[in-house]
């Protein structure tokens, strides 16, 4: 089966969660920026103009945002996975690309941002 090129991608979900390895990261919270590319089949959906054939944006960016703000964790490298397995949740996800961007990352020296990203997709 051929891969897959189209995609869906929200850019900037923004996420205040209490994520960190410091004390104070997790007592006072941040914002966290969340950009998410899934890979999804767009052709019958386009062709039958059949939301059900597609990936809900709204929905997928509402159940980012859950992901993100549940549970602090140290770091945002498990955030990313987390972000990750609920877009592969999706159905019609047949791969996602997370990047976790933190822009208030506890670092000495000017920086304009600090991210991780990841790629998954289907077992």
């Amino acid at each position: 089966m051929a891969k897959t090129r189209d995609r869906i991608t929200l850019t900037g979900v923004r996420v205040r969660a209490h994520h960190g390895v410091f004390d104070f990261e997790r007592e006072a919270g941040q914002e966290f920026v969340i950009d998410v590319s899934v890979a999804v089949d767009l052709a019958a959906a386009a062709s039958g103009d059949d939301l059900a054939r597609t990936v809900h944006y709204g929905e997928l960016a509402e159940a980012i945002s859950a992901a993100v703000e549940r549970d602090p964790v140290d770091l945002i490298e498990t955030v990313a996975e987390r972000v990750a397995s609920v877009a592969l949740a999706f159905p019609a996800v047949e791969e996602v690309e997370v990047t976790v961007h933190k822009p208030q990352a506890p670092i000495t020296v000017p920086f304009t941002d600090v991210a991780v990203t990841i790629v998954r997709g289907r077992a």
